[in-house]
């Protein structure tokens, strides 16, 4: 049986935010990175995402990314609401980007800016990134599965969460969701 990522703390995810800080492309980085945690897109999905996808005609970024089924790891269309604190750290990284083509990778890279990252480049920088920052087991699926257990332990619903993970199946959105001792302690508080 293979480990599941880490799931982690909110003093995880800031060691990890204040790391990136430090380097360069920090305000690319931060919303590849926030986009897993606080939007639970997938790292494919996110290494698919084009300036179209989140900017709207009028240069404003969307509520609302529509990915298509060539953007999806299931090939199923799917929406993802963003946040308005996600909305920020796009508009943010966006500030940050000269120039807006509407078919370009939303998340440039240095070797290919027009296409951007691959998902298994994302993947592994990703992981370079927990690494670096110093959180043992944390890989690209770790941003899903603490965006949630961060629902789950918030009394967001199984069906709601299964939507907001782009899930078909309940079984496995339940497997995404850590029960820790905080949520162990609300639920027995509740008896």
């Amino acid at each position: 049986m293979t480990k599941k990522a880490k799931t982690l703390t909110p003093t995880e995810l800031r060691r990890v935010l204040d790391h990136i800080a430090t380097r360069k492309h920090a305000a690319r980085n931060r919303a590849m990175l926030l986009l897993t945690h606080w939007a639970g897109l997938r790292v494919g999905e996110v290494a698919a995402l084009r300036c179209s996808d989140v900017v709207a005609a009028d240069g404003a970024v969307r509520e609302t990314l529509v990915l298509s089924a060539e953007q999806t790891k299931g090939r199923h269309s799917r929406t993802v609401f963003l946040s308005e604190r996600v909305r920020k750290e796009i508009a943010t990284y966006l500030r940050a980007v000269p120039s807006h083509n509407p078919e370009r990778a939303l998340f440039y890279t240095q070797k290919n800016p027009l296409r951007g990252f691959t998902a298994n480049t994302l993947a592994q920088f990703f992981f370079g990134l927990y690494k670096a920052a110093g959180i043992d087991g944390a890989s690209s699926h770790s941003g899903r599965r603490t965006f949630a257990t961060t629902l789950a332990s918030k009394g967001v619903g199984v069906r709601v969460l299964m939507r907001a993970m782009g899930h078909r199946n309940i079984s496995t959105t339940i497997g995404y969701v850590d029960a820790n001792d905080d949520m162990l302690r609300k639920a027995i508080e509740l008896a």
